[in-house]
């Protein structure tokens, strides 16, 4: 393609040679180029791409965009100024697979909790009623069936129009993505037209990136702000964001409820381990997914579904049909009637609603005990609201590691337990082995009891000091309860 085609709808500021020049390939990772190249300098957290023009020319780069001209200009290079490289790079992406998003109905799921699930949930309702649906998420993306690994929780744009493309290449109509605060910010979703955007919620999280809750809260706000006249904007009226996330929208504007009046509302009649019996839309409907928060979700699914027109009857019955996404609430049972519980809640907002979950169904009867940790090199400033969050909400809390990544795991604990008060530090012990950790609360359990193993979730590894160590929580859990793995 042209290099002048892939410019269309850029903001430039200056252009120096040619654009009437074929593009093979684009990168945006110098270290890619290995022949003729169009190079995106984009300035990173870790590296800025603008210290690697000249290696990125020798490499065959034939075309470079920058933010920021070299001082001295290569006359067979041709050099693209623009004011944002990412937003560049999102239309370049689009142009070069000839505009995926325009070609398939695509709905972007922003929030603090939930997304995964969302997202998850829309891919098996989709399926059950017989299309053929993409799939963009933290745990895998998928084309139908096939499984693509995820490395993000929004890939790049080059990786998202590249699987929206292969998507509409095997007949796909709908794709389902989380759209993450990271990916706004670094305009990875820039240039892609949303059939639909979802707001689950929003609490603290990844202020170590965003610095405050209010510039947190202003790009999740932003992806609203971008979407068409043509699509629709749902929210979660229950959330005190709500009517500020669409502050700024052109879209069409929609609620969904639990407690409040709505466009979409829905009842939780019953909550047991197996299950939830909800209504909706005066129907009552039986659900595998358990805890209020859960709710929500199948109600905004529900939603979507009715935007792009399914019959109600057909809705509510796969809805029965749905299943949680992998580290999402996912139950176990062993001989002696120890309940094992893994999800993935990794805010103290999350965590809360998973306890508050378990404590809605379980009596006083059954002990909770409760182990969680933090990952590293991310938002100190939660650590101690995990930990209470844990022992406000649990019969017994277990501090474990996480992921510490390049931190001391150690230190991440202390941090959890120093916000602590001496009645909450009595529920508490720490383990900094993940592995004992989870072997000690099936030792405490009796029977009836419940673990729940929280804050990692469906990786299948532990980061420590830059090494991936394979560990699944899942399988630690089984094997510690003695359920036969299969």
């Amino acid at each position: 393609m042209k290099l002048q085609e892939l410019l269309y709808k850029v903001n430039i500021l200056k252009v120096f040679g040619s654009t009437n020049i074929e593009i093979p390939i684009i990168h945006f990772d110098s270290r890619k180029i290995n022949g003729k190249a169009l190079f995106v300098a984009i300035e990173g957290s870790a590296s800025d791409g603008h210290q690697y023009i000249q290696i990125s020319i020798e490499d065959g780069a034939i075309a470079i965009i920058v933010e920021q001209l070299p001082s001295k200009l290569d006359d067979k290079i041709t050099y693209v100024q623009v004011p944002s490289s990412y937003n560049a790079l999102g239309i370049i992406a689009a142009n070069f697979y000839n505009n995926p998003s325009e070609r398939i109905k695509l709905v972007g799921v922003t929030g603090t909790n939930g997304k995964t699930t969302i997202v998850s949930l829309l891919h098996q309702l989709l399926t059950l009623l017989n299309n053929k649906v993409g799939m963009l998420s933290t745990i895998e993306n998928k084309i139908i069936d096939q499984v693509i690994p995820s490395t993000h929780t929004t890939p790049d744009p080059l990786q998202i129009n590249c699987l929206l493309s292969g998507m509409i290449d095997k007949g796909c109509d709908y794709c389902f993505m989380e759209v993450s605060s990271h990916a706004l910010a670094q305009g990875r979703v820039h240039g892609l037209q949303f059939s639909g955007g979802v707001f689950t919620n929003i609490s603290q999280e990844h202020l170590d990136y965003h610095k405050t809750f209010s510039e947190y809260r202003d790009i999740k706000k932003s992806f609203f702000d971008s979407l068409h006249k043509d699509a629709f904007a749902l929210v979660n009226k229950e959330d005190k964001n709500a009517e500020k996330m669409l502050e700024g929208t052109k879209a069409k504007k929609l609620f969904y409820s639990l407690k409040s009046l709505s466009d979409y509302r829905c009842k939780v009649l019953e909550n047991q381990f197996e299950g939830m019996l909800l209504q909706i839309n005066k129907v009552d409907v039986w659900v595998k997914l358990i805890g209020e928060f859960n709710a929500y979700n199948i109600i905004s699914v529900y939603a979507v579904a009715k935007q792009f027109g399914f019959e109600d009857y057909d809705v509510l019955t796969a809805l029965s049909m749905l299943h949680s996404a992998e580290g999402r609430f996912q139950c176990v049972r062993n001989e002696d009637d120890i309940t094992g519980i893994v999800d993935y809640a990794h805010t103290d907002d999350a965590l809360k609603n998973v306890l508050k979950a378990i404590n809605a169904i379980r009596t006083n009867v059954e002990s909770l005990i409760t182990v969680v940790g933090c990952g590293g090199d991310r938002d100190k400033s939660k650590r101690p609201l995990m930990a209470q969050a844990a022992c406000n909400l649990s019969t017994q809390v277990i501090i474990t590691s996480d992921n510490p990544r390049s931190e001391n795991p150690e230190d991440i604990i202390e941090d959890m337990i120093a916000g602590l008060d001496p009645i909450q530090n009595k529920k508490v012990l720490a383990i900094t082995d993940r592995r004992q950790a989870i072997m000690t609360a099936s030792k405490l359990a009796n029977k009836n009891d419940i673990i729940l193993l929280a804050g990692k979730g469906h990786e299948k590894y532990q980061e420590i000091r830059g090494e991936k160590i394979p560990f699944d929580d899942m399988k630690e859990l089984k094997q510690s309860l003695n359920i036969i793995l299969k």
